[in-house]
C-alpha cells in the first residue's frame, strides 16, 4: 500500500514530473493489451502504482485539462465548452494548481510540448514560469510534459510494427483489415511514445533526481476512434494512470478503486506539502484516511462546433448516461472526426448499405435514447442498454439521482435553446453514400495499399 503524503516525514518536497499522453486509453501491455509492447511504462508501473479504473472528467483535451489543472469539475468553473471564444476567469478562490506550487517555492515548467488548452482566462507565464527542469536553479520543480504523437494522425512504423492479426477488435466495429490496421497504427504510436517516456525516465536517473521525484503518467482523454474521444463510453473517459514515488509508494501496487483525474491534482498538492484547498473537488489518492469514491462523474458538451451535451456517472459495476440532446445523432457532423477517423468512414458506408449488425448499427442511429444504463461487469463494451429493463429499475433510479444531485453540486447550466439550435448542421447522415465511399477509398489506399 502507499504511504501517506505528509510533509513531516521527508527531507524535502518532491520534484513532480507530470506526463500526459494525448488521446490514449489504457492500451499498455501492463494493462493487459497483448498486442502492445510498452516496456518503459510497464517498468514505471512495476516500480509504483497502477490504477485500473481511472477516469477523466471529460472526453476531450481542453475540458479535461481545465479540470485537472484546477482539481475542479469543468462544469463548476464554466470550462465545459471545448475551445470556446470569450473565455471567462476562474471563479472565486480557484487557481491553477501550478500557481499554488509556485507560491510554495516550486519552479513550474513545460517540456516537450507547450500545450495548455484551458477553457478559462489565464496567463501561461503565471502558470508555467519556464521550460526544462534544468531551469529550476536548486528549487523543487513541477514540470508538465505532453507527448502528442498518440493524437491523430497516426503513422505506420515498420521498425516497431504491430501485427494487425494480434489486435482486439471491439464488437461495435466490423472486423475488417482497415479496422485492424488502424488499431495497430494507434498501438504503434503508443509504442513510440513509450520509448520517449523511457528516455525521459533515464534522464531523471542519470541526473540523480529519480529518488525524490513523484512521476505521474496519465492520458488527457480516451482514444481517438468512434465511441472513444468525445463520448462518455469507456473508450472516451477511461485512461491509464500510473504514479511512482520511491519510498512513498510501494512497488507493484495495483488499485481497483474508482479514481477521477482531478484526484491526481489533489495528490500532487498534498505530496508537495501545499495541501488540498477546501474548494477543490479532487481527493488525495495517497492519504491513509482517504474517503474512496463510490461514483465518478463525467460530462460532455460542445466539441469544436458540434453541439451536444451528455452527463454520466459510473459506480463499481454500472454506468448511467443522460443524453441532454437525444434528438441529435451520435455521429452528427464533426469535421475533425470525419477527416481523421478511417473507421468512421467505414461505419458510414456499411450503415448506408445496411451491412452492419445491430450492435454496430446502433451507434449510427439518427437519434440517441434519453438514458443509457450499462452493466460493465457483464457488458464491458457497453452494447446492451438496460435503461428500459424493469429488472434494473432500482439501479437506474439510483444512478439517475446521483447524476441529478451532482449537477446541482457543480451548478450545471444544462442546455439552452440557443445552444440546442446552434453549431454545425445537425442533419444526419452527414454525407451521401457516394461521398463516404470516396473517403473510404482514400483511407484504404493510405492504410492498406503497398504504395501508402
Amino acid at each position: 500500500m502507499a504511504a501517506g503524503a505528509g510533509a513531516g516525514d521527508r527531507p524535502s518536497p518532491p520534484h513532480v514530473v507530470w506526463i500526459f499522453a494525448e488521446d490514449m486509453g489504457p492500451d499498455l501491455s501492463c494493462y493487459g493489451v497483448k498486442a502492445a509492447k510498452t516496456p518503459n511504462l510497464d517498468r514505471l508501473a512495476a516500480e509504483g502504482m497502477r490504477f485500473n479504473r481511472a477516469y477523466v472528467t471529460a472526453p476531450v483535451c481542453s475540458t479535461s485539462r481545465s479540470a485537472m489543472i484546477t482539481g475542479m469539475h469543468q462544469l463548476a468553473i464554466g470550462a465545459q465548452q471545448h475551445r470556446t471564444p470569450g473565455k471567462k476567469p476562474l471563479p472565486g478562490a480557484v487557481q491553477p494548481f501550478p500557481v499554488l506550487l509556485r507560491k510554495a517555492g516550486y519552479f513550474t515548467g513545460q517540456m516537450i510540448s507547450k500545450k495548455t488548452d484551458f477553457n478559462f482566462q489565464h496567463d501561461v507565464k503565471e502558470i508555467f514560469q519556464g521550460g526544462d527542469w534544468k531551469e529550476a536553479a536548486g528549487k523543487p520543480f513541477f514540470v508538465q510534459i505532453t507527448y502528442g504523437n498518440t493524437h491523430r494522425a497516426w503513422k505506420n512504423y515498420k521498425e516497431i510494427e504491430v501485427d494487425p492479426a494480434a489486435v482486439e477488435v471491439p464488437p461495435y466495429y466490423p472486423d475488417t483489415p482497415l479496422v485492424r490496421r488502424d488499431i495497430a497504427n494507434g498501438l504503434e504510436e503508443i509504442q513510440m511514445m513509450d520509448q520517449a517516456v523511457g528516455r525521459l525516465l533515464q534522464r531523471l536517473e542519470d541526473e540523480g533526481l529519480a529518488k525524490n521525484a513523484l512521476v505521474v503518467f496519465i492520458g488527457d482523454n480516451g482514444r481517438c476512434d468512434p465511441r472513444g474521444k468525445q463520448f462518455l463510453y469507456e473508450g472516451g473517459v477511461r485512461v491509464p494512470l500510473i504514479l511512482r514515488w520511491p519510498g512513498k509508494i510501494a512497488p507493484g501496487t495495483v488499485s481497483d478503486d474508482l479514481v477521477s483525474s482531478i484526484d491526481v491534482t489533489a495528490t500532487v498538492l498534498a505530496a508537495s506539502g501545499v495541501g488540498v484547498p477546501e474548494w477543490m473537488h479532487g481527493r488525495d489518492l495517497l492519504a491513509p484516511d482517504r474517503k474512496k469514491r463510490e461514483t465518478v462523474f463525467f460530462a460532455r458538451d460542445k466539441m469544436d462546433d458540434t453541439h451536444d451535451a451528455m452527463r454520466a456517472c459510473r459506480d463499481a459495476r454500472y454506468k448511467y448516461i443522460l443524453n441532454l440532446m437525444p434528438e441529435r445523432a451520435w455521429c452528427q457532423l464533426n469535421e475533425y472526426k470525419e477527416k481523421q477517423y478511417p473507421i468512421l468512414a467505414l461505419l458510414n458506408v456499411m450503415n448506408l448499405k445496411g451491412e452492419l449488425n445491430p450492435v454496430q448499427a446502433h451507434f449510427m442511429q439518427a437519434r440517441k435514447p434519453e438514458e443509457e444504463l450499462y452493466d460493465l461487469e457483464t457488458d464491458p463494451h457497453e452494447t446492451r442498454n438496460l435503461a428500459a429493463d424493469p429488472a434494473h429499475a432500482a439501479t437506474l433510479e439510483r444512478l439517475r439521482k446521483a447524476v441529478a444531485d451532482w449537477r446541482v453540486e457543480v451548478k450545471d447550466p444544462g442546455v439552452g435553446d440557443e445552444f440546442r439550435k446552434g453549431g454545425w448542421p445537425s442533419a444526419y447522415p452527414t454525407k451521401p453514400l457516394e461521398a463516404w465511399e470516396s473517403r473510404l477509398k482514400q483511407w484504404e489506399q493510405q492504410l492498406l495499399s503497398e504504395k501508402k
